[in-house]
């Protein structure tokens, strides 16, 4: 009989990077079921760059956690006790009930996960969130073509990962940065860069990316953002399609940061920059998840992740994608 939930709670607001003492670890009696609801175990959470936002009070397109609230996540479990029509024991389930061992619901925001197309954790990362924010992302905002050259910043992580990936399957130059020279070597030999450099050893981003894109940058998926992206501005091509996913550089800074001011070279390159939220392809997710499956079928896609076990190592885990510790998709597995 399960009577206990282990749950993480945001237990301050964080000044700059967050510490493990702006989380706290609770206990919590699992609710009865009423008629209707069914109860969750969580097997995989995850942690994501966005989660940064949203335990600050800053505006933003979503509510912030509210201090002594459950971490915010997406999550993907098993219905283990159910007493509504359309749920079952055993049914896997994906949703954002947050960080926690058990939860009960009505079935409001929930998505079954068909695990014939691959594994359980891949709905929170290659087939999840980060997956369609590559997918839809590139195709539908950076719209690469045959010939394109595409740079990808933060191309190691779960969505720059798989931008670079999918851009290759589409007969485009694909060339990427990261923070180590282990992703470096994961991105031209594991997933098939043209180029990729270390961009904590470059002095002179734009000479850079002039070494490894000579024919310019067609197509930008930024992850990033500050002074890298400021370079990326300067080596754009008449055309080019700028797509602003994240940035990551300024998720902890305390003060807003001053840059060259470059849009100027939009008007000379003709050339677009637009961000995205990627629950705005949310009615075409499914077809964006049986693409990538069969892809991985068919091995043109390769998915990373990163696995910590244990709720209680939720916080370290998310922190610790600020230290760019993670390859691939970063989970926290819950329970087997």
């Amino acid at each position: 009989m399960i009577v206990k939930n282990r749950q993480i709670v945001l237990a301050a607001r964080p000044e700059g990077l967050p510490k493990p003492s702006d989380f706290r670890l609770v206990e919590t009696p699992v609710p009865e079921l009423a008629e209707g609801q069914f109860l969750l175990k969580t097997n995989y959470l995850s942690v994501d760059p966005y989660m940064r936002g949203r335990i600050s009070e800053a505006k933003s397109y979503a509510e912030p956690v509210a201090i002594g609230e459950v971490m915010v996540g997406g999550t993907v479990g098993t219905v283990v006790k159910s007493q509504h029509p359309g749920y079952r024991p055993g049914e896997v389930v994906v949703g954002y009930w947050g960080w926690q061992e058990y939860a009960v619901s009505d079935g409001q925001g929930i998505v079954r996960f068909d695990t014939s197309l691959a594994p359980m954790s891949t709905a929170l990362g290659v087939l999840g969130m980060p997956g369609m924010t590559a997918y839809f992302g590139l195709l539908e905002i950076g719209k690469p073509k045959a010939g394109d050259t595409v740079f990808v910043s933060g191309a190691a992580g779960a969505v720059g990962s798989l931008v670079g990936q999918i851009a290759k399957i589409k007969g485009c130059r694909v060339v990427g940065s990261a923070g180590s020279q282990q992703k470096v070597d994961y991105l031209t030999g594991e997933l098939g860069f043209d180029a990729a450099f270390k961009y904590k050893d470059v002095k002179n981003y734009a000479a850079k990316l002039q070494e490894v894109c000579p024919r310019g940058i067609d197509v930008y998926f930024d992850n990033v953002g500050g002074p890298l992206t400021d370079a990326v501005f300067t080596q754009i091509n008449v055309g080019a399609r700028i797509v602003v996913c994240g940035q990551i550089d300024q998720y902890n800074a305390t003060r807003p940061p001053r840059g060259p001011r470059l849009l100027w070279h939009l008007i000379v390159k003709q050339a677009r920059a637009e961000g995205f939220l990627v629950f705005q392809f949310a009615g075409r997710f499914r077809e964006g998840q049986q693409q990538v499956a069969h892809w991985i079928k068919e091995g043109k896609v390769k998915c990373q992740e990163t696995v910590v076990d244990g709720l209680e190592h939720a916080p370290e885990a998310f922190i610790g994608l600020f230290h760019g510790e993670n390859v691939g998709k970063q989970l926290v597995r819950v329970s087997a």
